[in-house]
């Protein structure tokens, strides 16, 4: 079986760093030993206290996520809060931890080309203006009216529920970018998108989505972003198919 560095080499060359936002924080989270076989990797989109209780009773020996598990600076170790508590763990228990954010969003074929995919936008780019080139923008086949692509969105993403900024421009044209996109949404309106979905963006920003005008969808961070790890599984399957995969669900928001 491979190693956890051999492992990690692989992914990082599957998903270069360069990719990164200058801002991000990805890549080996924790290692405890880089030399120590892998054998069983579980997938999540959040290195959350749950996941880490569920891959310890099930035998996991890695995590990979989306989200990074460490984003901002640790100034101590010491268990007092949930990140470093949560670092203290994994190294206890011989668990690796692996993050792959931003470059896993402008992966060509990754995050976003995926979720365009799923949406059936077609002839998909990189949206201009977005100097990361994280966003995306396509062109939908058959135009639909905003409440029922909208809806269709929401049935495709399997959504609890979503939020609706309709401008009453028919969706043709469609930006888009998983996860929290609302830096994004004047670029898409300059690029000539009459539609920008995101996961998740503040209140003001779908607003003054009115006064560009365009139509904006914000239809989950988690949900926007989870059918990743169906990508991650190929990329492991293709590394080494006796590696054991699951998969964890970490989204902790519920709709009531």
């Amino acid at each position: 079986m491979p190693n956890a560095y051999e492992l990690y080499s692989y992914l990082d060359k599957m998903i270069p760093r360069h990719l990164s936002c200058e801002w991000d924080n990805d890549g080996m989270m924790v290692c405890p030993d880089k030399y120590a076989e892998v054998n069983k990797v579980l997938l999540t989109l959040d290195i959350t206290a749950e996941a880490i209780e569920y891959a310890l009773d099930e035998g996991f020996d890695t995590i990979i996520s989306h989200h990074p598990l460490i984003f901002k600076p640790l100034g101590a170790v010491n268990g007092e809060d949930h990140v470093s508590s949560k670092v203290i763990t994994l190294i206890k228990n011989g668990v690796n931890a692996f993050s792959f954010h931003t470059r896993l969003d402008a992966l060509d074929g990754g995050v976003n080309d995926m979720l365009a995919e799923l949406l059936g936008i077609e002839d998909v780019e990189i949206l201009p203006g977005d100097s990361d080139m994280i966003g995306r923008i396509g062109n939908l086949n058959v135009p639909m009216e905003p409440s029922e692509f909208a809806r269709f969105v929401k049935d495709q993403l399997g959504a609890a529920s979503i939020n609706l900024i309709d401008a009453q421009l028919e969706v043709s044209r469609v930006a888009l970018c998983g996860g929290d996109g609302k830096s994004l949404l004047s670029a898409a309106y300059k690029s000539g998108a009459d539609t920008y979905i995101t996961g998740s963006t503040s209140y003001n920003s779908m607003i003054d989505a009115l006064e560009y005008p365009i139509n904006v969808i914000e239809a989950g961070h988690f949900h926007t972003e989870n059918h990743v790890l169906g990508l991650l599984a190929d990329m492991l399957e293709e590394f080494d198919s006796e590696i054991e995969i699951g998969t964890f669900e970490s989204n902790a928001i519920k709709t009531l």
